[in-house]
């Protein structure tokens, strides 16, 4: 085991290590086979001020674990918003991009300078690992389920629990990954009294999405998450321009098949909005998105249909409509399109369903899914002394 005192932590700056903090997971997995690298673009748009929104009201570093003899031996990063910080007890920040060898040293030499640089902004806690941006993406530790992982969903070895407890981090919140095979039925028996109810109801209806009508989806895409979301701690309204421009960059991998929205009196009032696992194609990719790779993923999705997994990217019902079936009501209109010819999709999987979610949660088990795979956020309270509370129950 390497002393402490011979580890070096370097602040990544300049193209060497930043691609150096991209390559080293590739080398801490290379004998684990279900292990996928993402999308280098992906990552570095998060750290890319140009990009990231999250740095008008706060900031960023990475750092490199290095030995003696300058081999990597793991990588972090530490970040914090104002804006969101302060909406918790503790002013609070986050850390994430974890990787490290299995050595408690060194993982609590990464752990502790995320822990100092934040408490020099101002923070009070950190939670961790998570991302400096979206919750649907590069959140959370895996600690159960450790099986072929999803689009930038984070996979790693078992002992990265280990080494975050051992700091000192305790569990905020789990979020469960459901799943369930593409067949018909599966529906509680109450929840489908419930859909057939709302199928014989005219004000219901329920529509998939439209490119030639991509701006009246985004408009309504803005009201049902503002109404059925924005609601929850540490998650913003969004802006229709925000929301047009959520679909414009998915639809070069969207499938229209996958999008449902749900309507009341021709008001938008719920949606379920999929899409194919990526991680299928561009597992292959070793990271470059570069031009052939564009060409490769649109070829494999449209023409090889090589994407066989659906995840649940985001599934939200109004408060003035829950608990009346709208969620079986869209599973239903669903089903009849897994139903048609030519739809090739076999399983779907929903991820980040948080266990201060209990509705959710009931939601998953009555249309039929079962729990695949648990992650955990943390968080560190930087005064120990302090009481630790989990994260509240809504709903």
């Amino acid at each position: 085991m390497e002393d402490k005192g011979t580890f070096e932590l370097i602040e990544v700056r300049g193209k060497s290590l930043i691609e150096d903090f991209l390559s080293f997971p590739c080398r801490l997995y290379k004998n684990d086979k279900k292990w996928v690298r993402p999308l280098d673009d992906d990552i570095e748009a998060i750290f890319d001020k140009t990009k990231n929104k999250n740095f008008r009201h706060g900031d960023a570093i990475r750092w490199l674990l290095k030995d003696s003899k300058n081999n990597t031996l793991g990588r972090v990063a530490a970040f914090y918003n104002e804006k969101t910080a302060n909406k918790n007890r503790q002013a609070t920040g986050g850390m994430g991009f974890f990787d490290c060898i299995d050595n408690q040293l060194a993982a609590n030499t990464l752990f502790d300078s995320c822990f100092q640089w934040l408490k020099n902004k101002g923070m009070e806690a950190m939670d961790g690992p998570v991302n400096f941006g979206e919750r649907d993406s590069f959140w959370g530790c895996l600690v159960d389920g450790f099986t072929d992982p999803i689009y930038n969903m984070p996979y790693n070895f078992p002992y990265y629990q280990k080494l975050f407890e051992n700091f000192g981090f305790k569990n905020y919140f789990n979020q469960y990954t459901y799943g369930r095979k593409l067949t018909p039925g599966g529906l509680d028996p109450v929840i489908q009294e419930k859909a057939d109810r709302i199928a014989r109801n005219p004000d219901y209806t329920f529509k998939t999405i439209s490119w030639k009508n991509n701006d009246k989806f985004a408009e309504d895409f803005m009201i049902i998450f503002n109404k059925a979301w924005a609601t929850f701690p540490g998650v913003k309204k969004i802006s229709k321009a925000h929301a047009l421009g959520l679909l414009k960059k998915m639809k070069p991998i969207m499938d229209t098949r996958l999008v449902h929205y749900a309507y009341h009196k021709n008001e938008p009032i719920a949606f379920f909005i999929m899409m194919p696992d990526l991680y299928q194609i561009i597992k292959k990719f070793n990271g470059k998105f570069h031009f052939i790779n564009k060409l490769r993923l649109v070829y494999n999705l449209r023409y090889r249909k090589t994407c066989t997994r659906i995840i649940g990217r985001i599934f939200g019902v109004i408060p003035e409509h829950q608990g009346k079936g709208l969620e079986a009501g869209l599973v239903k209109a669903f089903e009849k399109i897994v139903l048609k010819p030519g739809f090739h999709y076999q399983e779907l999987q929903m991820n980040w369903i948080g266990d201060f979610n209990p509705s959710m949660m009931k939601v998953a088990e009555q249309i039929g899914a079962g729990i695949l795979k648990t992650h955990i956020t943390y968080r560190y309270l930087f005064d120990q002394s302090q009481p630790f509370s989990r994260a509240k129950v809504v709903n």
